[in-house]
C-alpha cells in the first residue's frame, strides 16, 4: 500500500478532504524523523515504537576486489511493532 493509498482510505473512511489528510500524513511523517534524528524515541500504544538503535563498528570484505573494510559505528532507525499489531497480522 502506498502513502497515496492510504491517504484515499483514510479520506473515505473519515470524510476528510484528501489535502488535509495529506498534511496530516506528512506531518506525522515529518515529526518522527525529527524525533529520531535528535535521538528521541516515538512510542504508538498498539501500534508499534519507532526506535533510534546504535550500530557498532565492524570489519566486512568486499568480495568482488577481495578486501576488507571497516564500516564505522553509526546510529540507524528501526520499527518494532507492539504485540496486539502482532498478533492482528497473525490471524
Amino acid at each position: 500500500m502506498t502513502k497515496a493509498e492510504i491517504v484515499n482510505e483514510i479520506s473515505n473512511n473519515t470524510g476528510i478532504d484528501k489535502v488535509a489528510v495529506m498534511q496530516v500524513v506528512e506531518s506525522f511523517m515529518d515529526e518522527v524523523k525529527k524525533s529520531l534524528a535528535s535521538q528521541e524515541n516515538v512510542y504508538l500504544r498498539g501500534f508499534g515504537s519507532f526506535v533510534v538503535k546504535q550500530r557498532a563498528e565492524k570489519v566486512a570484505r568486499n568480495i568482488s576486489k577481495n578486501v576488507t573494510i571497516t564500516i564505522p559505528a553509526h546510529i540507524i532507525p528501526s520499527f518494532k511493532p507492539a504485540k496486539t499489531f502482532i498478533e492482528s497480522v497473525k490471524k
